[in-house]
């Protein structure tokens, strides 16, 4: 390292490790463009399945409608609030596909109810009742584009520039 700031390119996170964020956590930051243009997020749950981000939300929603206007999405995960090390993150930029064809619906509310009720099958099973609503849809972002950032590969080298000192 040499003192920049400015290139944090070199502290990317390394694609197990992403892996195993994508896997291990089951919230995100979903990012669309409103009519004017504006961008807007939300936290949402999601599974990582299959190589994508996978949500739902009920088919009247804002970013249901702006989603259908233009698939161009974003999702940011963290490691925060997770059991995974700290200062880990991932942006992906995406195409967005919005499903309400029933073997979607049926595979997609499972997995879901499954990741956010993992210790508990009676609510999982609960909770996956509830997702099956007439206007809810499934959110498909596929990925195109990455950002990742591992905090701990920034301080390792911050710490080795600093005992150079």
């Amino acid at each position: 390292m040499d003192g920049d700031y400015e290139d944090v390119t070199m502290y990317t996170l390394d694609a197990d490790v992403e892996e195993q964020l994508l896997l291990g956590h089951n919230e995100c930051t979903f990012i669309w463009s409103n009519k004017e243009g504006w961008p807007v997020g939300v936290i949402m749950s999601y599974v990582w399945r299959k190589g994508r981000f996978w949500l739902t939300a009920s088919g009247q929603r804002a970013r249901v409608a702006a989603v259908r206007r233009d698939p161009r999405v974003c999702v940011v995960v963290t490691s925060t609030g997770s059991a995974l090390p700290r200062n880990k993150a991932v942006t992906w930029k995406g195409t967005c596909m919005i499903h309400d064809r029933p073997e979607v619906k049926d595979w997609f509310y499972e997995e879901l109810a499954r990741a956010l009720n993992p210790d508990d099958a009676r609510r999982a099973a609960q909770f996956e009742s509830f997702l099956d609503s007439p206007r809810r849809v499934v959110l498909e972002v596929t990925p195109t584009q990455r950002i990742g950032y591992d905090g701990a590969k920034m301080r390792a080298a911050t710490d080795t520039f600093l005992g150079d000192r």
